[in-house]
């Protein structure tokens, strides 16, 4: 059986414009913030013939950052009895869902049409108030499973920031200076890392991937009463900026996150120290490198999106899902007759995502 299922959101781009037009240097690059990229995420996923039923979950782009991506459709073709675009979590985010019974093939092909201007927030007009934080952005103030808040992560933070300012974007920016300057990329370490707070500061082990180095940002900053969240996605082209924070065609492997913290009369702020750390490790280079100075500074308030974002949710309860709780979603997921799939083992889980850069609306599949 052949199913197909379209989405299409039409005429997006008169609505949107960047955050900020400013250029960004590092090297002799500079990144234009005038300029939208259209891409094209396909997934192509088979799932393993045994037992009686199969079920597939995908995180798709999301458009609720609309100064810097919005998505133009969806579709999909394959074999699955049942199929559908749904969404999760009380932001309604975006996700792929498909059902095989039975047996026969198990496959699915998946596209998404994005597009994306860099982003970046001017901060040197900021002035801190005295104003609450609003009432929405409660859930990004509060302890997760493997990000809490309070105990050892509070005492760090407070150590890190008590001699800074008392600004919450002097406090932010104290956080970031310490990761960049303590946090170790770790190329060996499974998948984008666990993202587990309290086991890398009771064990003094500031080393992984991206997920690591961020879900310390949030949790340091939310212990000070800083919203802030991971924002989780993936790498779809060449950098700008440094040829270590690229992906090529085939981006299976190329998820990565990255953050933000809010500031009230500013909103969110992007933040990227794991790039930071990722490029002096495998550079080999100084902290006091030129490169990483300038890097340092441009991913305080910068996002270079040749990446895009998928969700920023944790403790995630998706769709019909008998998992439970998953810490965050990033990777493909699947279950059969209940039980999940490893999406890291390509033998028991096979599937390639690719990237294409699109030329003109990219508005047709």
């Amino acid at each position: 059986m052949r199913r197909r299922d379209f989405i299409k959101i039409m005429g997006a781009g008169a609505l949107f414009s960047p955050i900020a037009s400013f250029p960004l240097f590092a090297g002799n690059q500079e990144l234009n913030f005038g300029k939208w990229n259209s891409f094209r995420l396909t997934y192509q996923v088979d799932l393993p013939a045994t037992g009686k039923r199969a079920r597939l979950w995908l995180p798709l782009p999301s458009s609720l950052a609309p100064s810097y991506q919005y998505t133009q459709g969806n579709n999909w073709s394959g074999t699955a009895k049942q199929a559908k675009f749904d969404t999760f979590g009380k932001e309604k985010l975006p996700v792929f869902t498909a059902e095989w019974q039975g047996d026969g093939a198990r496959h699915a092909t998946i596209h998404s049409i994005i597009k994306t201007s860099h982003h970046s927030v001017n901060l040197d007009h900021y002035r801190p108030d005295n104003a609450s934080t609003p009432p929405h952005l409660k859930p990004f103030l509060e302890s997760t499973r493997l990000i809490p808040i309070d105990g050892l992560v509070k005492d760090v933070a407070h150590s890190i920031t008590y001699d800074k300012g008392n600004s919450p974007l002097q406090k932010v920016r104290a956080i970031y200076d310490w990761l960049v300057d303590h946090f170790r990329h770790d190329e060996t370490i499974r998948g984008r890392g666990k993202g587990d707070v309290k086991f890398m500061l009771e064990n003094n082990q500031l080393t992984g991937k991206c997920v690591d180095a961020h879900s310390l940002f949030v949790g340091l900053a939310r212990s000070l009463g800083i919203p802030a969240r991971v924002q989780y996605g993936i790498r779809m082209t060449q950098s700008e900026l440094h040829p270590t924070l690229s992906k090529p065609t085939d981006v299976s492997t190329a998820q990565h996150s990255r953050a933000e913290f809010y500031l009230n009369n500013f909103g969110w702020i992007p933040v990227n120290p794991a790039d930071v750390c990722k490029v002096a490790k495998l550079e080999q280079l100084e902290l006091d490198d030129p490169l990483i100075g300038r890097l340092r500074e441009r991913f305080f308030g910068t996002w270079e999106m040749n990446w895009i974002t998928f969700n920023h949710e944790q403790d995630i309860q998706l769709p019909n899902s008998n998992a439970g709780k998953l810490p965050f979603f990033l990777f493909p997921h699947a279950e059969i007759d209940n039980q999940p799939l490893d999406s890291m083992d390509a033998e028991s889980f096979s599937y390639k995502i690719t990237a294409a850069e699109l030329v003109g609306t990219g508005a047709k599949f």
